[in-house]
Formats: structure tokens, sequence, C-alpha cells
């Protein structure tokens, strides 16, 4: 049982996702509630805390990264709800951590509408209590590798206008995706369903140094220890970089500055220095669809 948690069988919130307690794997690690441990959160089990510590072991900044990722996220929202946007898909959104996407879109536009997806039940259960219960948003327990399924959910139906333009969020998901599974179509696929102007908000994590520690400075035992304890997870992790993650923008063109590390992308503070942006193994961008 997660911290903090009480047994779901039979609440109202799990009958409303379509699923029972039983099928909540916490046989394996999932992505989702090892990155809620990273930020500090409850919502995880034993086996997500182990695996997670094992990363921690091999790459102690990864908590930096994840607050980092986070940030970009928030930074990326507000700038879209500024400039018109007031559509949200989420995908890969993983266990609520406030200030969510709706919370964050809503300080700029309250008439946002914001439909999150992911595929672990317990996020579902845990979306359900914390942001279905709020007026335009809507989640769905869906699976980026099935981009169709997730276009034709009665939720997204409901509540998004294709006919408008929406923000795509694939924020720390893809990298989550094999090659065999091929994330460019993946990201096609949803871009070809929404209209001119839409925007799409990405994040992928890398083993490459940052440019100003690229002369040997890449740790390949840290980089290989952290992709190790993935394989055990319900979905490895697939480094990618820079060079294999601008293609998967597709048809979005890119704004300035481009592909950058999360904080580099449009800062509002201080700028982290070169030690600090090498230990932080998140790309980040955001594109325009023409």
């Amino acid at each position: 049982m997660p911290q903090g948690f009480e047994s779901p069988k039979g609440s109202p919130i799990l009958e409303n996702t379509g699923f029972s307690a039983d099928e909540i794997d916490t046989s394996r690690p999932h992505p989702a509630r090892m990155y809620d441990y990273y930020l500090g959160g409850w919502d995880n089990y034993e086996v997500d805390r182990t695996a997670a510590e094992r990363v921690i072991g091999v790459h102690p900044q990864v908590r930096v990264s994840a607050r980092a990722n986070r940030a970009f996220l928030q930074r990326a929202v507000r700038e879209l709800t500024a400039g018109g946007i007031r559509q949200i898909i989420d995908i890969g959104t993983g266990i609520p951590t406030s200030p969510n996407t709706h919370e964050v879109a809503r300080e700029t536009a309250p008439d946002t509408r914001v439909v999150y997806v992911d595929n672990d039940p317990i996020v579902a259960t845990h979306a359900g209590a914390r942001l279905t219960n709020t007026e335009r948003t809507g989640f769905v327990l869906g699976d980026v590798r099935e981009p169709r399924a997730i276009l034709d959910h009665p939720t997204v139906r409901e509540l998004i206008d294709f006919d408008r333009p929406v923000a795509l969020l694939l924020v720390a998901v893809l990298h989550f995706v094999r090659d065999d599974e091929h994330p460019a179509e993946i990201v096609a696929a949803l871009a070809d369903a929404l209209p001119s102007g839409s925007h799409l908000v990405l994040s992928h994590a890398t083993g490459e140094p940052y440019e100003a520690y690229a002369a040997g400075r890449t740790d390949e035992r840290a980089r290989d220890g952290v992709v190790n304890v993935y394989k055990n997870a319900t979905a490895t992790l697939n480094l990618r970089t820079r060079a294999e993650i601008e293609p998967l923008f597709g048809p979005f063109s890119l704004l300035d500055p481009g592909v950058v590390r999360v904080p580099l992308w449009r800062p509002d503070g201080e700028v982290p220095g070169a030690q600090e942006l090498n230990d932080i193994i998140f790309y980040g961008g955001v594109g325009r669809k023409s």
C-alpha cells in the first residue's frame, strides 16, 4: 500500500475509473510512482522506493532533475496560456503534484480545459481524488503508445475542441517509448489531430553531457546504472541525444531557444551553472504547429 494512501477497494474513485484495486501492479516499479518519490511525494509503493533509491545511489542529482523538469512544465504552460491557449492534453501526467497543470494554467486563464492521461491505475485513483472533481478537468486511463485510443476517448472528445488550438504535453514520457515503438510516429499521430496554432511541450531524458562538459565528462557508469534499474520497471528508460530528440517535434516548429537543458528554457530566475546543468538529465522544448 503506498504511504499515506488507504485501500481503494470499493471506493467510488476506483469504480469511476473502470478498474479494481487488484489491477494495480505492485510487483514492479512504475516510472510515475518513482518520479513521485523523486519529487518527495508519498504516493508510491515499497517496490518503487527501492528502485528509486537505486537510481539515487548512482545518480544523486535525479531529484534536482525532477524538480527542474517540473519547473519547465510550469513555465511552458504559463507561456502558452498567456499566449491564448485554453485547452491542454497532458499525456503521462504522473501522480498529481500541486501546482498541477490545470492550476498553473488557470493562474492566467481560469477557463482552461485540461485532460490528464496516464497508464498507471494508481495515477487514475489519485487523479479522481485531486483533479477530476475540478470543473473543466478530466482524466483518461490510456497509454501514449495508443494515440488513437486517447484521441477518441469520450472524455477527450467532451472537453477538447479539435477545431481550436491545443497544447499537447509530453513531459518526461517519450523516453519510456522504445525506438521499435516509434516515438516520432506517435507524436505525428497526435499532431495530425491538432489544428494550426497548437503547441507541443516535450521533455526527454538524455545520457549526453552538457555542452560545457562535453570533453570526457560523461559518467557512463552512472548512466548505465540508471538505465539498468528501469529494465525491471514497467517501462524501460531510453536515453536520447539532443540530435535524436529534436526530430520528435515533427510538424511543430521549435520556439526559441529550441531544445535545451530544461532550466535554460525561458528561465524566470537564476540560471544554474555548467556543473548543475550537466547533472540535470532533461532536455526540453516547445514547438508550434503552423
